[in-house]
């Protein structure tokens, strides 16, 4: 090996320069002055320049020796980054991740159970909330969230599709009659979900007949999650779009139905951000891989 590609002579050099003295280096290093002298010596003859100006009592660094040491540094510290980092992938990840998820947590909670079983030494911190998050500003290792990625400073991955229906109770569908298409929908109490950081309502992506234009449904509840629509729905309250894995129980046992099928055109789609241009730690590595294994599937 080339005596430029030795870092134990890189180190050599550079205790040589941090300590000006090459007996205090052969005392650090476990050799003896005249070896660590002419560990120095070699790498000058193998540069062609003079790293130290040498006197009897010290060491100095040349101009030379200046810009070598400042490169030399560099070359240690990666050496060390990529130690580190192979030390912590032969490790079992630890350490804490804050995790900013949407208020409904039927679908997340058990692959979330599922990852803290599997990874016992990582330490969850969880934030469940409909609003926009600023993941870097307030500290989030990662989020998952529904809406399509528009922050540059992240990265992104999609983790899967969920679909969503228009669902009601069946005692509703009988007071009121079930709309056989999108215009019946004008004569029925609709259950709204109001977006936290816009302000603005859910569109519901309805087929309207060719030919005619989208209105404007009734509004007789706006809410902020999907519990409070799902509840007011099983309550005889009134037609509520929501995701079904939000409601796979109540369609189970016929607390729910859902309506005009064929004329929803819909799916949510599930992305896990992370701040980017940062190196990826093994803890938050584990949970993305983890989290895009079972919940694409799962959605």
């Amino acid at each position: 090996m080339s005596v430029l590609h030795n870092l134990a002579n890189l180190q050599t050099f550079v205790l040589a320069a941090d300590t000006r003295s090459f007996v205090e280096t052969g005392r650090l290093q476990g050799i003896s002055a005249s070896a660590a002298g002419k560990c120095v010596a070699r790498l000058e003859h193998a540069l062609g320049v003079r790293l130290f100006h040498r006197s009897t009592r010290s060491i100095t660094l040349t101009a030379e020796g200046q810009l070598f040491l400042a490169r030399c540094r560099r070359i240690l510290d990666e050496a060390e980054a990529a130690r580190t980092e192979l030390a912590q992938q032969s490790a079992a990840p630890s350490g804490t991740l804050r995790i900013s998820l949407p208020l409904v947590g039927d679908l997340s909670l058990p692959i979330l159970a599922e990852f803290m079983q599997a990874y016992p030494q990582i330490r969850l911190e969880l934030d469940f909330t409909d609003r926009l998050v600023d993941v870097i500003e307030e500290g989030f290792d990662a989020v998952l969230r529904v809406a399509e990625p528009s922050d540059s400073r992240l990265n992104a991955r999609r983790l899967g599709v969920f679909p969503r229906a228009l669902v009601a109770s069946p005692r509703y569908l009988a007071t009121h009659g079930e709309p056989r298409t999108v215009s019946d929908l004008l004569q029925h109490r609709c259950l709204h979900y109001r977006f936290p950081s816009s302000g603005k309502l859910e569109p519901w992506p309805l087929r309207w007949p060719d030919g005619q234009l989208p209105q404007e449904l009734p509004v007789s509840m706006v809410g902020n999650t999907i519990e409070a629509r799902v509840a007011l729905a099983e309550r005889d309250c009134g037609i509520a779009f929501v995701p079904l894995h939000a409601v796979r129980a109540a369609l189970a046992d016929g607390r729910l139905r859902t309506v005009l099928d064929d004329a929803v055109h819909a799916c949510g789609v599930f992305h896990l951000l992370w701040p980017s241009g940062r190196h990826v730690l093994p803890k938050l590595r584990v949970f993305i891989d983890f989290m895009d294994a079972r919940l694409g599937s799962v959605a």
